[in-house]
């Protein structure tokens, strides 16, 4: 007798299906239930709970949740057509357009794009290109920098307790300090890519001087080596511009982008030139493919998300909203407030504090986090949308939060 026969029926909460059957990445997921969302809240499955969700859902939902324009656009194209055939073989109009409209917002050697699944993806192809067409095998990347969890990305990870158990990895990796003009030596004619987030994200938003990104730019050309820029949490607005490389005068030869791109919905990208880009066309043939990729779904809510931004202003307004949150975010056991834009780092003495402070907002209505490699600093990178009156809301509410544990 199968368990639906079973005649013996016996109530299953989803909170136990989720502990369940759902894999588990740590001994304390937040487990909130969430019955539905819009804009900048999260509304529970009692009806009654209501959350600010600070974090976007870690970088991704720019312009809010279930924003109506990007709604729209995947209303439109699943009357269309859904997946059709691997990328790269039919001429879709979601994926050409959002190429287009993506190329118009760039320098001119960044206009030819491969679309994937994620930002790991992303950073996948992105190290198969600079290798292909560099000739070469080293690729460089940070110190407590992320560019994702698969075996290759995670090779460029920064962070050794993250690593470790799952050496073997990719050899020929090298890593050097985020904003350390020293370094840059380490930067030769073997070196076929350096990787670098323009912001450091999980190392607790670090901001560089643009001397150091434009030094890092002048090196990788002196020697032949692709400069990679990972905007998978900077890109579509998040720091006050569109592309967070465009405040420091430097410009890449392979850019990333995801979480924030799909408006919700799983995207992303690696953009070069087509000069570059012409090497995955022989020796192999298809020499980068992917089924999913490029989703015409994904697509159109993307192509959505880029022109809500852009017409709407949002990226122009983050700096002086993010300037709103450092300005509230007062308190003698606050440090620092560091940030660019709307993504911040608020820091405290040590996580047990942050620990503590994250889980009173949560109580009171508000969602922050803190990051992978600087846990004793809050994350606060909210959508775009955000208002005045809800940032004061919020940052009320985590001050509350701040006093009740310090306090």
């Amino acid at each position: 007798m199968s368990k639906i026969e079973n005649s013996v029926i016996q109530v299953v909460t989803h909170r136990q299906l989720f502990f369940q059957h759902i894999a588990q990445t740590s001994d304390f997921p937040l487990a909130l239930e969430i019955d539905r969302a819009e804009g900048l809240y999260l509304y529970s499955t009692d009806q009654v709970t209501r959350y600010m969700d600070l974090i976007s859902g870690i970088g991704v939902s720019n312009v809010g949740h279930r924003h109506p324009n990007v709604v729209a656009a995947i209303q439109q194209q699943l009357d269309k057509y859904l997946h059709l055939m691997v990328y790269g073989e039919y001429v879709q109009t979601p994926q050409t357009e959002l190429a287009h409209a993506l190329t118009q917002t760039l320098p001119g050697n960044l206009d030819t794009v491969y679309f994937t699944n994620s930002g790991t993806e992303a950073v996948e192809g992105a190290m198969k290109l600079a290798k292909r067409y560099t000739g070469r095998s080293e690729i460089i990347s940070c110190f407590n920098a992320y560019h994702g969890s698969t075996q290759g990305a995670l090779s460029l990870s920064g962070d050794e307790n993250f690593k470790r158990n799952y050496r073997p990895l990719l050899p020929d990796v090298r890593h050097i300090r985020h904003g350390a003009m020293d370094d840059l030596a380490q930067i030769t004619g073997r070196t076929a890519a350096v990787i670098m987030e323009v912001v450091g994200g999980e190392s607790g938003v670090r901001v560089p001087s643009a001397s150091y990104l434009q030094a890092v730019r002048r090196r990788c050309t002196e020697v032949g080596a692709l400069l990679v820029f990972d905007e998978i949490q900077t890109g579509f607005g998040r720091t006050g511009t569109f592309w967070a490389f465009e405040s420091f005068d430097a410009i890449p030869d392979i850019l990333l982008c995801a979480k924030g791109m799909g408006g919700g919905m799983p995207i992303g990208a690696f953009i070069s030139s087509a000069e570059i880009m012409q090497v995955f066309r022989n020796n192999p043939i298809l020499g980068h493919i992917t089924t999913f990729g490029g989703h015409p779904v994904s697509c159109a809510a993307s192509l959505a998300t880029l022109q809500t931004i852009r017409e709407q202003g949002l990226h122009e307004q983050a700096e002086a909203k993010g300037q709103l949150f450092k300005q509230l975010l007062r308190h003698p056991a606050i440090n620092e407030v560091r940030g660019k834009g709307l993504m911040m780092a608020v820091e405290f003495d040590s996580f047990d504090v942050l620990k503590a402070v994250i889980d009173r907002a949560i109580e009171n209505g508000v969602i922050t986090d803190w990051f992978l490699f600087c846990d004793n600093s809050m994350r606060i990178a909210p959508p775009l949308i955000i208002t005045e009156e809800q940032i004061r809301e919020a940052c009320a509410v985590i001050l509350e939060a701040v006093e009740y544990v310090v306090g």
